[in-house]
């Protein structure tokens, strides 16, 4: 500090001190003046000292200096790094370090002053776009501060920040390689930065996904050792949070990229589960509530269905289920997981059905199902806990009719096993125990295993009760109302009425059982004209619903309780106005409107459990119909019958005609297949005629050309050189072949002829001697002695000639027969594909 010395030391020696703002002033004033680069760092270092005590005089003097910096000395990587901390303790608002600075000096300014100082950052765009090309420099004393403040200015400005990096060429990318930075200190604060670069901004979201983000950031979990891994794990898990987290398109892509099959082993957590530390149970939670966001209920259909199929297939959701049943697992990494495979399983048959499959490692082993309701309706279980078992049975309902069979069977009589514990008498003792919080769980749980399934709603009507020794057993629906009567908790009553009106909507069968106990209507009638409290206004409304679906849904065939007389004994007892009044106290009550917000049970105390959200939507659509029937003439409910009969009939009509048509489209299905099956078929047999052409026109183009050497052959008897060569000899030495029988022949020609002229001079003289000439007889012995000497030459030359040429005639016949041989193989295909046309 010995510049910051030399600039106080002046009036120091006179005994003056100078103030803060006036060693500030002077220290900006030896940056923007100096032209020694030393001397000006020594001023920018000396502010970076100064900065956290004097916040607000170094930022409102000395940020227009520390900027100019930024831009002409980016040469000198110090005083860039010493800029870039100084811009950093006047922008941030840390706790630590304003918690130091209030202590120090007592006129500290509030948090609000770093977002003043970052909207004077950021009105000049370009201090940004300088702050994102410092970022390219390599030097650790330049790139670290320069994370950490542009991470400061988005934590102040985000949206105004994220705009400016939106529309800065290569913005986003230059900060995506952060994440390739060997130094992790770099590293880990430039996920932090990502993290605030990334919330709320669905473009940006998509920029970094495509920027290989999901590639990088499982990469770093596995490295750093998944589950098991420090911080920089929950970093990473929170920057993928906000990438997924609402953007349908994001989810896509990691979909797509297979990176769905790269959580599974976040969730191998091994058999020894004691002395989780506080970081893995942090991260776990953070890996469920991904996956959680994967299939998240608020997600488009197909979307959810098509992620929740990769994690069947993948082994997610085995892996979780081991989880589920494991021990020594923390109670708040328990309940996540349950909430997670009631998403995993929500709406997904092949999932319902793999997790009606799981059986809990006990002795004797027991269904998963069981075991979870066993928690939710023991009242020692933590309510969390509870809430999360019942969204499970819930989702594992949900559009789950082969499910919700199951359920309703483990209640029939004929199919109750006396030796185990099922799902059915849990839910029945949970029903009727002294706990209200399991009686208003079991109630909704076995509404939900009725969900829009007539023929659950009947087949329960079937279960009998033993209430106690001697009596008669009561019907399950009996002994519901018979709860009701006993006035018991608030609580109890809202989930027994939820349940009866689910049960009765829909099934006039449920409704004339209901009737037909003559106590029921004037238990409801007596509940709704009373004057209670606040408390009682949420029962009297379910009172008024349950009432109004026995009208809307009933089939005349109690005369004691028609219709119109049910109307009308509202009308002399109640009153149609008070009715409806009553009627709308359910939609206006606040546990209303936060339980339809979303499936999951949320409820920040178990006081506050009254509705359940398929429920909301069942009120929702029965309100406005049954405030409609309560208004009705007689006259219009009898044309309705008619138009419901006719309504009916038509119904019938079309229910045949879909049947027909279901079959036809399951036949033109069928031929769809058949036609694509002949089709490939078609296509094949077109290649292969295709491939037959073309051998038979190769095989046409050789015929002919074989003809034609033949035709040659035949009328010149000059076939040895084309056949020679199809037979694989070459040409010349055929040509020489040739040459030489033609020598032979000539010279054969020519003996013979020099032959016959000896025999006939031999003739002539044998006469001449035959007529007496003596004189010349000497002379013409010794002739004919030569001449036969000659002839004996000849004849003998002319053998060895006559024995070559044979030679020669058995190698021409030879060499024919192959050729022969030859033509005769290509003849036959020839003619054989030629006959095809």
């Amino acid at each position: 500090m010995n510049f910051l010395r030399g600039v106080m030391g002046g009036q120091q020696s006179s005994g003056v001190q100078p103030s803060g703002a006036e060693t500030i002033q002077k220290l900006c004033d030896r940056v923007a003046s100096s032209t020694l680069l030393d001397d000006r760092r020594d001023a920018v270092r000396a502010l970076k000292s100064l900065s956290k005590k004097y916040r607000l005089e170094v930022g409102t003097q000395a940020m227009d200096h520390l900027l100019n910096v930024l831009q002409t000395d980016r040469a000198d990587s110090e005083i860039i790094g010493y800029a870039l901390d100084t811009l950093y303790n006047i922008l941030s608002n840390d706790a630590e370090e304003a918690a130091e600075s209030e202590e120090e000096n007592p006129q500290a300014q509030t948090d609000d002053l770093g977002v003043q100082f970052t909207e004077m950052f950021i009105k000049q765009q370009e201090n940004v776009t300088i702050l994102l090309s410092i970022l390219e420099e390599f030097d650790f004393h330049v790139r670290w501060p320069g994370v950490k403040l542009l991470t400061c200015l988005l934590k102040q400005q985000g949206p105004q920040v994220q705009q400016i990096i939106l529309v800065s060429p290569m913005g986003v990318s230059r900060l995506m390689d952060l994440l390739d930075d060997s130094r992790e200190v770099i590293r880990n604060d430039g996920l932090l930065l990502l993290q605030q670069l990334t919330k709320s901004n669905a473009a940006i979201q998509k920029i970094v996904a495509f920027e290989n983000a999901f590639e990088r950031l499982l990469d770093i979990i596995t490295e750093e050792g998944n589950s098991d891994g420090g911080i920089v794990v929950e970093d990473c898990l929170l920057l993928l949070q906000n990438l997924l987290k609402y953007n349908n398109s994001n989810q896509n892509f990691f979909k797509e990229g297979s990176y769905i099959q790269r959580m599974k082993p976040w969730f191998e957590v091994g058999d020894d589960n004691s002395g989780w530390s506080a970081q893995k149970v942090t991260n776990l939670h953070l890996m469920l509530q991904l996956v959680r966001v994967l299939v998240s209920p608020g997600n488009p259909p197909g979307a959810t269905s098509s992620c929740q199929k990769f994690m069947y297939q993948c082994g997610l959701l085995q892996q979780l289920c081991i989880i589920l049943m494991a021990t020594g697992v923390p109670a708040d990494i328990l309940t996540e997981t349950i909430n997670t495979v009631s998403e995993v399983i929500r709406g997904s048959q092949v999932n319902q059905d793999y997790f009606a499959s799981v059986n809990a490692p006990s002795n004797p082993p027991r269904p998963a199902i069981v075991v979870l309701l066993m928690s939710m309706v023991n009242e020692r279980q933590p309510f969390v806990l509870r809430c999360a078992v019942l969204y499970c049975f819930q989702c594992f309902l949900y559009k789950n009719q082969k499910g919700q069979g199951e359920i309703v069977a483990t209640l029939l009589p004929s199919t109750i096993d006396a030796t185990s514990l099922s799902a059915g008498q849990l839910l029945c003792g949970g029903l009727f125990s002294t706990d209200s919080l399991s009686n208003w769980c079991a109630a909704v749980a076995l509404a939900h295993a009725l969900l829009e399934n007539s023929t659950q709603k009947e087949q329960l009507l079937r279960v009998q009760l033993a209430t106690s020794i001697g009596n008669p057993p009561v019907s399950l629906l009996q002994q519901c109302t018979n709860i009701l009567a006993q006035g018991s908790k608030v609580q109890t009553r809202v989930g027994l009425l939820m349940l009866l009106c689910t049960w009765l909507t829909n099934c006039p069968i449920a409704v004339t059982h209901f009737l037909h106990n003559a106590s029921n209507v004037p238990f409801l009638t007596a509940q709704i004209s009373e004057n209670l409290g606040e408390e009682e206004q949420l029962v009297q409304g379910l009172c008024a619903l349950l009432l109004g679906i026995c009208i809307y849904y009933n089939d005349n065939s109690l005369e004691s309780n028609t219709k119109e007389k049910l109307k009308q004994l509202i009308e002399k007892r109640i009153g149609k106005e008070i009715f409806t009044e009553k009627l709308g106290f359910i939609t206006k009550h606040e546990f209303y409107s936060k339980a339809a917000q979303k499936p999951q049970p949320s409820f920040s105390s178990p006081d506050h459990m009254m509705f359940d959200h398929e429920f909301t939507k069942l009120v929702k659509e029965l309100e406005a119909v049954i405030i409609k029937a309560i208004y009705k003439s007689s006259e219009e409910d009898k044309k309705e019958e008619e138009v419901k009969k006719s309504l009916e009939q038509h119904d019938n009509i079309i229910s045949h005609y879909k049947n027909v048509i279901r079959e036809q489209d399951l036949q033109l299905e069928e031929l769809k297949q058949t036609v694509s099956t002949l089709q490939a078929k078609n296509e094949q047999f077109q290649t292969t005629v295709s491939q037959q052409v073309a051998q038979i026109q190769q095989h046409k183009d050789q015929y002919n050309l074989l003809k034609v050497q033949l035709g040659k052959d035949n009328q010149h008897h000059n076939s040895h050189n084309s056949n020679a060569q199809i037979n694989g000899f070459q040409s010349e030495e055929v040509s020489r072949l040739k040459e030489e029988i033609e020598e032979l022949k000539k010279q054969h020609d020519l003996l013979q002829g020099e032959l016959s002229e000896k025999n006939t001079l031999i003739e002539n003289l044998s006469c001449n001697q035959a007529a007496g000439q003596t004189e010349q007889t000497t002379g013409v012995s010794e002739q004919v002695t030569e001449l036969q000497k000659e002839m004996e030459t000849l004849r003998s030359q002319l053998h060895v000639q006559s024995t070559e040429i044979n030679r020669l005639q058995a190698e021409r016949m030879e060499l024919l027969q192959k050729v022969e041989a030859s033509v005769s193989c290509l003849r036959a295909p020839n003619l054989m594909h030629l006959c095809l046309y």
